[in-house]
């Protein structure tokens, strides 16, 4: 604490910042003697020149400076102390008299008045307020939070978020909890500021204290000027660099930096956001940078020197000054320090620990601290403080340690006069409580309750133990209770009963005390439960992994569950898990079924690991005993009858008592097998052979795998049994980082990925699946660790005998046979189609792939035939045919046949073919034998069911299979083999049962039939350029074909080589996928395309190149690049970007197209993409030739012009390039264009019309004498123009002169003045202002011909200023007064007076206007029946009547129109002979499509027939005098005005001083896009003295209302086109939102980023604080435009966010993001941006349905989820709006099941709640289902309800039948309704 004079004395107790009693006393009068001995003492103090203190500082002033300092400040506050005195004399006499003996004293308190206080000043709960800075240590560090001891034994909590500065960009949301860990450390000294204080309402006195540690705060005022060497500073370490760390202060205006070199720690110890401390070496002023030194040594004898001037704002705690002693008080000193400043140390902070009654007279030092919770029964008081407490000593080991013990703490009831009871010296039995870090003292306990009890703080709080406790709170997360010694916990909701509570506040009563059980203790929060099972348990406590010894039994509770088991929990964290084996289940029941999360069960320990923190349990207490007959071996063959069939798999009953399961894909080796097993077996179903894999506490795992099941003797079941380099059949129990293979047990395999498949570039998870069978190589076994790395690899592990296919037809077989039993179909029809058989049918239907055979004994039985195996015969349908079978499919009941002569004609007798079946099966196969190599051809390639059918023609054509697949390969691409390709096969297996009659065959392995059987087709082949093939289509593309044919070979057919002459559309469209085609081969594919790897050979299917003339070679011939200018060329598109349009001409040319160059329509050009499709075909002229690139750039027009006759152009030259412009464009061509750029002034446009070419439009060519012509233009911007000129320019360039004007009326033709010839005097010319000089202006008429207007001629009157009358770009009308053909000079007149007066005629002549044409002008004046309005261009002045105001009534004309404002109307109706014109304004006048007319484009031959007046319709002549024939107002007339300044100043009148801003925009106009020109007449109408003063009253009244409605018609209607307009806007409008944001729109339409940010900030800078919403859509408007422009846009957004989270509600900002997110479809930020805000705002119930709402519309599960955690979250009186909510959400867009249950839920709880019922019935009536609607209906109205809230029910009952039901449903409706009424009338009376 501490001053600076007397004078910031009195502000501060003035104030009321001293809350100290002593503080009251600053004003109080002493008497006269006590004034005398405090000015002698210090008088005599101010003379010592030795301080009391040898570290204490003596001031820099000498004594007279101090002497005059004194007397000022008793000088200025005497007045104030007289006066302070006289008001509070009573007071003061009884204070006088009975002074306070508990007053501590303040160092304020006798200062001003020359006395010093008699106490030093405290720091307490009363007196710490927000801003105070203070100083303290850390005491505990926390996940969120950080507590600091402070001064006085107080303790305050600093918010992780407020521990650093916002500049570190720290997210402490994301952060680890150990980072304030790592950051921060327990006994820092850090300095605070205190935030706010939170008064705890249920404990009295207790105050929570939040602080901060930001440096912002604490160094706020701090500038770069204040900083000295020396100083000490806190910074954080912002950053860590090569050379040091850069820190920060908080301050944006200057940086530290603290080199490495200095530090002694390493680097690593530092983190970013940790608080240094360091002196200040040196400043670099000019980069405001601060250099420091963080020594030790350095730091903690660094005292902060007396800078004169400082400040008391740049005192920081925790500064070492030098200071001298001035006094002792009571319980301190008083220093003196910095020379202004004063400050008191209390008792506790001096250097003694131990201060007794003579504490002044020594010192002593001692930092020896006890622990928490001891007690001592012999601890010595050493001083007593009256009314505040005992100091005592307290006898610790080796050293004594300091405690204070509270008043509040001296005894259970309230204790008085501390000093009778206790005495010096005597001793007492004290328990320690805590500590004050600060003052280095323990807190003591004298209380008789505090001994008592095996609870006193925290640490005495055990796991497992039983406490008694009191409920404080109770809250949907649970109850609060307070334990005997007040020490608080918490018992969760799910632990506050054995079954889920619905209300747990009926069943815990607060203030009731029940008995728990600790469940943990983590830092200071502890858990409790009571669950009466846990808490009544008699079973040993489980707390720790090593007190979990194998076979002890105790209690837990269930946390999760699996499908393989379930996680229980014990005390204290401890966990475990229950394999699915031990949960004493039966086979195929669920586990969810059974148990359920929170369940408390008893467990056994079958084993644990405390090192790894594992322990395995079991739910089998005492599991029972199996005999020996029971037992099965692993690995033994066993038989079982299925009992069941479940999801999961199939349920067998094996030996007759006990039970195994088999896993679905344990049913097969093939993994589409497996299944069609599962849906085939039924119940009773007998396995043969089964193998037992593995056992599950009673339960057997069973495998049906024929590859198991065979190598039941060689499977291991220990490691032992295991050789390296053996071949062990297996299957993949889990794909984790590679591929584990399971033997039997629990003995596994892992294969590494890099062992796993020979191609690596193929995924371990996509080349296998869990279950599936594999052969495994072992590589290594490692006893010692028990692993076993194996190989997986098809190279090492391919099958040596066919046992995979055999597999597949013996289950196929079964398969068969069990659907067969179930649909009992007779199996006869197999034995009459054996295999290799010949039967007859008749060809049934010949499709495009092979012919259908049907057979006349079985109609349910096809044969199939293909293209392949016909033989070359030709077959029709109705034919009787004899084939061969080559496969039987007794799943599908299709056979494959064959009509190939060398199959049929095998035979010698063919007339018998049944009986001699088996002896011609002995035939074929008695020269076969085993592992016998052969050759085959294949017949049938079955890719679906993984084999293939082959023929043996060296052993008569016998058939055999083989497998197209192995083990380790089943989902791995398969080799392709082709009808007819010769392969090397071995016999494994000839026909007989157990190969289901099938010879198999086992082909080489892949790998070798790469390499030599490929190879070797493939050099067979004689494919060469000019072949046919016959090619199978495997891929159609928009380009190209992609064909196969031959072995192995790939080709494509360009889509040029598909037709001949021209090109079709889409040549492709009537070919498929598998279609067979003639292709002949034109070439090889290159090797640098591409693609060139997935074909090899150019093919094409042209008709001209299939056949067999001899012009084909020529045609073969590579085509010379012979082109020539102005040729056509067709093309098809393949590619378009952003300027060009890309064909493909041939193979071997591109053509290119410019996109300027497809169309002359805006519209066209604006929508390339889908004007030019991929493989569309385009027509095109050709421009120009790049023959080095066989490149050609095409216009879709015919060219003027061929350049150098039919040459071609190689070079593309400057000259080229010129005549190739010529020859495109010529004058009156009309092309497509994009706005490259818009000249300033009145430049006109530069517009791009082909590639680095360009054209002028000029100003006057923009449009047909508008008077703004650059209105509507912007860059970018798609035109169509006209060619005017074109010329060649001397640089080698060409200059294009272009025209937006394409009208050919006679008006627009006489406009155009292009030759000075046209010229006459006395001419009615039009131009637009050029530029403005003091002797006047300059006007352009064309673009070639420019007019002068003298200053003279520009007005009939004076005019102030021609830049401002006559800008740049404004349209006039004038008069020519003479040409100068030779010098091409032109003088113009603006005069209306002078001349023959045309000018003037034109201006006022009412003919040129007709009925129905739309006109722009300014409103002249407003009255109470309609609006004056002056047409643009000129004197003319029209009514328009109130009635055609608006399409509504409109209430207050004065307040929605003014004077001056622009307005666009139409011509209703003119009349010509008394010059009068009606005008109308509503909406339903204009159509979509408004063209502004002017009188200089009005045509006066077109006469327009007499129209009907209508009543009140009232004509206006030309002078704005008012026909009021129909009108009885007749006083207000018009009259002509001799001069426009009057005329403005009449319309100025009517302004108030607060609408001048709409002044500054008045030309702007949003609607109809006209400014306004010149003023060249004024109308007025002049009023009388009682008019005025009544329109004046009017206005003043109505001034709110008039500015109101001026802005919002100015915002609607007259939005600003310019920068400058803008600006006026918002000099008018500072806190519209909408006006900037318009603003920002406007300068992106730009394209000028950029300045819409700078915009933004303006904005943000500018809108009052107190317009929140406003600068909330500021900020809104900021995250759209940084989320489209941003770079990157994630975190340039996220940086607006942070910001507008600092100054707008935080709630509103993230729902203006969520919003823009869901807006873009940036769904995975959206759901990250959710997930924080349910955590933010948990009660927010906005927040909760905008999450359930993201769900539904992502069509995702977890809705049921997040509605648990929102109730859980939610305040109760906020579940039936979120609940009913969510329930609509579902109707609409979920699941409307769900949304029924919701509504069910809240019903049960609330059934009279009609708005329910309501919302209800709204939901299922517009869902449509009627029945469910009426049954809704009649539950309703079943209910006990008052009449009057039955009533609404059934009219809306009544409503909903009399829309779908018919009269019956209506009379029941009205019949209920009456007995509802009758029943219920009475009882209503009653109540």
């Amino acid at each position: 604490m501490a001053k600076r004079s007397s004078k910031a004395v009195n502000r501060k107790s003035a104030n009321g910042l001293m809350p100290d009693k002593a503080s009251k006393k600053i004003f109080k009068n002493k008497t006269n003697l006590d004034n005398g001995v405090q000015s002698k003492t210090l008088a005599m103090q101010i003379e010592d020149d030795v301080p009391c203190f040898p570290r204490g500082g003596a001031t820099s002033l000498s004594r007279h400076e101090v002497d005059e300092v004194r007397a000022e400040a008793d000088a200025e506050f005497g007045g104030l102390v007289r006066e302070s005195n006289n008001n509070r004399r009573k007071k003061t006499l009884q204070k006088k008299n009975h002074p306070a003996e508990d007053d501590t004293g303040s160092l304020f308190g006798d200062g001003i008045s020359g006395k010093l206080p008699r106490f030093a000043n405290k720091i307490t709960s009363k007196n710490v307020s927000p801003g105070m800075k203070i100083w303290g240590v850390i005491a505990e560090i926390n996940k969120k939070d950080l507590v600091i001891s402070l001064p006085g034994g107080l303790r305050g909590l600093v918010r992780a978020c407020e521990a650093f500065d916002p500049d570190l960009d720290i997210e402490t949301k994301d952060a680890d909890s150990s980072f304030l860990s790592r950051t921060f450390r327990v006994g820092q000294l850090v300095s605070c500021i205190v935030l706010d204080l939170d008064a705890d309402n249920k404990e009295k006195g207790n105050h929570k204290i939040w602080l901060s540690l930001r440096l912002a705060l604490l160094y706020k005022g701090f500038t770069l000027d204040a900083i000295q060497e020396g100083m000490v500073l806190t910074a954080y370490v912002k950053s860590i660099e090569d050379h040091g760390y850069i820190l920060s202060f908080g301050l944006p205006s200057f940086v530290g930096f603290l080199p490495k070199n200095d530090r002694t720690e390493s680097r690593d110890d530092k983190v970013v956001g940790q608080l240094l401390q360091g002196v200040v070496r040196s400043i670099d002023r000019s980069r405001k940078v601060i250099y420091l030194s963080s020594d030790h040594d350095a730091v903690s004898k660094c005292v902060t020197k007396d800078v004169k001037g400082i400040s008391i704002d740049l005192l920081i705690p925790g500064m070492m000054v030098n200071a001298r002693v001035l006094s002792t008080l009571e319980n301190g000193l008083i220093l003196s320090f910095l020379t202004y400043f004063t400050g008191t140390v209390d008792i506790f902070n001096l250097e003694n620990a131990f201060p007794t009654t003579e504490w002044k007279d020594h010192y002593g030092k001692n930092k020896k601290l006890v622990k928490t919770g001891d007690i001592f029964d012999r601890a010595k008081i050493v001083r007593v403080d009256r009314g505040a407490g005992l100091l005592i000593e307290i006898p610790s080991v080796p050293v004594s340690t300091p405690a204070y013990v509270c008043i509040s703490d001296v005894a259970d009831n309230k204790a008085q006069k501390l000093d009778k009871q206790f005495q010096e010296g005597s001793n007492v039995r004290v328990r320690v409580f805590g500590f004050r870090h600060l003052e280095g003292l323990a807190i003591g306990v004298l209380k008789g309750s505090a001994f008592e009890g095996s609870v006193f703080t925290h640490s005495d709080v055990k796991p497992g133990m039983t406490v008694k406790a009191k409920i404080l709170a109770v809250d949907i997360f649970g109850a609060i209770v307070q334990l005997t010694s007040g020490v608080k916990a918490l018992c969760p909701l799910p632990h506050m009963s054995e079954f889920e509570i619905a209300k747990p506040g009926k069943k815990f009563n607060v203030g009731a005390e029940l008995v728990f059980r600790v469940l943990g203790v983590k830092s200071k929060r502890i858990t409790v439960t009571h669950k009466k099972t846990l808490v009544k348990s008699k079973l040993p406590v489980l707390s720790s992994y090593a007190e979990a010894t194998d076979g002890l039994v105790t209690h837990g509770w269930i946390t999760k569950i699996e499908k393989h088991g379930c996680f229980v929990r014990f005390y204290n964290g401890v966990q475990g898990f229950v394999p699915r084996s031990q949960l004493g289940l039966e086979p195929g029941r669920d586990t969810s079924t059974t148990y359920h999360v929170g369940q408390v069960v008893k467990c056994r320990v079958t084993s644990s690991l405390p090192a790894s923190r594992r322990i395995n349990l079991s739910f089998l207490i005492t599991p029972r005993r199996a005999s020996e007959d029971e037992i099965v071996s692993l690995g033994s063959l066993v038989c079982g009858v299925v009992e069941q069939v479940t999801h999961r798999g199939v349920i067998v009953l094996v030996n007759a008592n006990a039970k195994g399961t088999i896993s679905t894909d344990h049913l097969a080796d093939h993994h589409e097998q497996a299944s069609l097993m599962k849906s085939a077996l039924k119940p009773g179903y007998k396995f043969d052979q089964l193998l037992v894999l593995d056992t599950e506490g009673e339960n057997l795992v069973l495998t049906a795998k024929y590859s198991l099941v065979n190598s039941s003797q060689q499977l291991p079941l220990e490691i032992s049994q295991i050789s390296p380099y053996s071949i062990v059949q297996g299957y993949i129990c889990n794909l984790k980082s590679g591929c584990f293979v399971r033997y039997l047990g629990r003995l596994t395999g892992f294969c590494p990925r890099s062992k796993a498949i020979d191609d690596q570039r193929n995924d371990v998870s996509e080349a296998f699946y869990v279950g599936q069978s594999v052969r495994s190589k072992i590589l290594d076994v490692n006893g010692e660790t028990g692993r076993i790395t194996v190989s997986l690899k098809q190279s090492s592990c391919a099958s040596t005998d066919t046992s995979f296919i055999q597999s597949y037809f013996l289950l196929e077989d079964k398969i068969a046979k069990l659907q067969m039993a179930d649909s009992k179909c007779s199996e006869v029809w197999t034995e009459n189609f054996g295999i290799g058989s010949i039967v007859e049918g008749k060809i049934h239907e010949a499709k495009e792939f092979g012919v259908v055979v049907s057979f006349e004994k079985y109609d349910d039985v096809f044969g199939f035939a293909p293209h392949y195996q016909l033989g070359g015969n030709d077959v029709e349908t109705g034919t009787v045919v004899r084939a061969v079978v080559l496969d039987v499919s007794r799943l599908e009941r299709v056979v494959d046949l064959s009509l190939k002569p060398e199959f049929v004609t095998r035979f010698k007798d063919s007339s018998d073919i049944l009986p001699h079946k088996k002896k011609r099966k002995r035939e074929a196969n008695k020269e076969l034998e085993l592992h016998q190599t052969v050759n085959a051809v294949v017949e049938i390639v079955k890719e679906k069911e993984n084999y293939m059918v082959l023929s043996l023609p060296e052993y008569n054509h016998a058939v055999g299979y083989a497998s197209l697949t192995d083990y380790n390969i089943q989902k791995l691409p398969k080799k392709q083999f082709v009808n007819g390709q010769s392969v090397t096969a071995t016999i494994m297996a000839l026909p007989s049962p157990s190969t289901v009659g099938r010879l198999l065959l086992l082909l080489k392995s892949i790998g070798e039939a790469e390499t030599s059987s490929s190879k070797r087709a493939k050099k067979k082949s004689g494919y060469n350029v000019g072949a046919l093939v016959q090619a199978e289509i495997t891929d159609i593309k928009p380009l190209e074909l992609r064909l196969k044919f031959g072995v192995g070979f790939h080709g494509r057919v360009h889509i040029t080589e598909a037709t001949d002459g021209a090109a079709a559309e889409d040549p492709f469209r009537n070919l498929r996928i598998g279609q067979t085609l003639t292709a002949r081969i034109v070439a090889k594919a290159d090797k640098y395309e591409k693609n060139w790897k997935s074909h090899q050979w150019e093919l094409s299917i042209r008709p001209s190149m299939l056949t067999d003339s001899n012009e084909i070679r020529d045609k073969l011939t590579p085509v010379a690049f012979n082109f020539s200018i102005g040729q056509s060329v067709t093309g098809y598109v393949y590619k378009v970007d952003c300027q060009w349009v890309w064909l493909t001409v041939s193979r071997e040319v591109r053509a290119q197209i410019f996109f300027l160059d497809t169309s002359c329509e805006p519209d066209e050009l604006q929508d390339l993409q889908k004007q030019f499709s991929v493989g569309k075909s385009v027509r095109g002229h050709i421009l120009s030739i790049n023959k080095e690139k066989r490149l050609l750039r095409l216009v879709l027009r015919p060219l003027s012009t061929i350049p150098n006759g039919n040459e071609t152009i190689e070079d593309q030259s400057n000259d080229n390039v010129i005549e190739n412009v010529f020859s495109l464009i010529r004058e009156g061509s009309v092309v497509g264009g994009r706005i490259s750029k818009v000249l300033p002034g009145v430049g006109g446009l530069l517009v791009e019309i082909g590639p680095h070419l360009y054209g002028k439009v000029h100003f006057t060519e923009l449009t047909d004498s508008a008077p703004d012509p650059l209105l509507g233009y912007r860059e970018g911007q798609f035109v169509k123009c006209k060619v005017l000129e074109v010329s060649p320019t001397g640089r080698g360039t060409v200059h294009v002169d272009l025209s937006l004007r394409f009208g050919d009326d006679v008006t627009s033709l006489r406009d155009r003045v292009d030759k000075i010839e046209d010229l006459q005097p006395n001419m009615i010319v039009k131009g637009y202002v050029k530029s403005v000089t003091p002797k006047g202006c300059f006007i352009s008429l064309s673009r070639k011909l420019d007019a002068k207007i003298l200053l003279s001629n520009l007005s009939d009157g004076f005019i102030e200023s021609p830049e401002k009358e006559f800008p740049v770009g404004k349209l006039v009308i004038g008069k020519v007064l003479s040409v100068e053909t030779l010098s091409r000079r032109v003088e113009v007149t603006l005069k209306m007076s002078s001349g023959s007066g045309a000018l003037k005629a034109q201006m006022n002549d009412t003919s040129s206007l007709r009925v129905g044409d739309i006109i722009s002008g300014s409103i002249r004046r407003v009255e109470s029946y309609g609006l004056f309005i002056t047409i643009d261009h000129t004197t003319l002045v029209g009514l328009c009547h109130i009635s055609e105001l608006s399409d509504d009534s409109v209430d207050s004309i004065e307040s929605k129109y003014k004077a001056g404002e622009r307005v666009k109307a139409k011509i209703l109706k003119v009349d010509n002979e008394r010059h009068r014109i009606s005008l109308g304004m509503k909406n339903s006048h204009f159509g979509d499509d408004i063209e502004i007319q002017t009188p200089s484009k009005l045509t006066s031959d077109e006469d327009e027939g007499d129209k009907e007046e209508g009543e009140g319709e009232e004509v206006v002549d030309r002078n704005g005098q008012m026909d009021n024939t129909h009108k009885p107002n007749s006083d207000h007339q018009s009259q002509v005005e001799e001069f426009p300044v009057l005329a403005q100043v009449e319309s100025r009148a009517s302004i108030l001083p607060l609408e001048v801003s709409l002044d500054d925009i008045e030309q702007a106009d949003m609607d109809v896009a006209v400014s306004w020109t010149e003023e060249h007449a004024a109308v007025a109408d002049t009023k009388d003295e009682k008019s005025k003063r009544r329109a004046k009253r009017k206005q003043k009244e109505d001034r709110e209302l008039e500015i109101i409605a001026a802005e919002q018609r100015l915002l609607e209607k007259d939005m600003p086109r310019s920068a400058e307009e803008f600006e006026k806007v918002i000099r008018g409008s500072l806190n519209s939102s909408f006006v900037w944001i318009k603003y920002m729109a406007f300068m992106l339409s730009l394209a000028d980023v950029d300045k819409a940010r700078a915009i933004a900030e303006r904005a943000l800078k500018t809108i009052n604080i107190r317009e929140e919403t406003e600068k909330l859509n500021v900020w809104v408007a900021y995250l759209n435009l940084e989320n489209e422009y941003g770079n990157p846009p994630e975190e340039a957004v996220v940086k607006i966010f942070q910001r507008a989270l600092q100054y707008c509600d935080p709630k509103k900002v993230h729902l203006a993001l969520l919003a823009m997110y869901q807006r873009t479809e940036q769904h995975k930020l959206a759901n990250e941006l959710l997930d924080k805000m349910t955590k933010k705002f948990r009660h927010s119930c906005k927040v909760w349905l905008r999450r359930v709402q993201s769900l539904l519309k992502q069509h995702q599960d977890g809705v049921q989820a997040i509605v648990n955690r929102a109730v859980l979250s939610l305040p109760r009186h906020k579940h039936i709006k979120f609940i009913s909510q969510t329930a609509i959400l579902e109707f609409k867009c979920g699941v409307p099941d769900r949304g029924r249950s919701f509504f069910e839920g809240i019903l049960r709880e609330y059934p009279k709640r009609t708005d329910l019922w309501n919302i209800y019935l709204d939901q299922e009536i517009r869902l449509g289902d009627v029945n469910m609607t009426r049954a809704l209906f009649e539950r309703a109205i079943s209910l006990s309800l008052k009449l009057r809230k039955m009533e609404p029910l059934l009219k809306k009952y009544l409503e909903f039948e009399k829309t779908v039901g018919d009269e019956e449903r209506i009379e029941y409706v009205k019949k209920a309704a009456l007995e509802y009424a009758k029943t219920n009338l009475g009882i209503e009376t009653e109540d």
